[in-house]
């Protein structure tokens, strides 16, 4: 994972709907970026805990979901199903092979990233309940 005070790698990928989002365009604000995919076990598991903490903290913090799924119908599908209702954004091909995954150092997933307004990374975790703590310290 990217070392705390490192600068947060800009991207543009593309939405379910074919429309373009870069991470540049959130410059000012706090962002969650969750590295996930709909066939990934592990990241399902956490996906209630993921909109839970959307839902709660929705309001101060853009949370943008980074699939690497292959597939854009499974991807917009588990969207839909789940009522994952913040941004989502994917290269749209194998997770090792990508770009993101790469300069954020992704390893495993569900990884997360916490980037300050500043476009710098705050935080990087493996484990959602460390995400949450840091949540939290900010909307105090």
């Amino acid at each position: 994972l990217l070392a705390k005070g490192a600068p947060a790698p800009d991207f543009t990928l593309q939405t379910p709907d074919g429309k373009e989002l870069s991470l540049k365009d959130f410059r000012g604000k706090y962002v969650v970026l969750d590295f996930w995919a709909s066939w990934c076990p592990d990241c399902c598991e956490d996906t209630p805990k993921v909109k839970e903490m959307w839902e709660k903290y929705g309001d101060k913090v853009e949370f943008i979901g980074v699939s690497f799924d292959t597939e854009k119908d499974k991807w917009s599908s588990y969207i839909e199903e789940n009522g994952l209702g913040w941004k989502h954004v994917s290269p749209l091909a194998k997770w090792k092979e990508t770009q993101v995954s790469q300069d954020y150092k992704v390893n495993w997933i569900p990884s997360m990233y916490m980037i300050n307004p500043e476009g710098e990374v705050v935080f990087g975790t493996v484990m959602i309940d460390k995400i949450s703590k840091e949540l939290e310290a900010i909307s105090k």
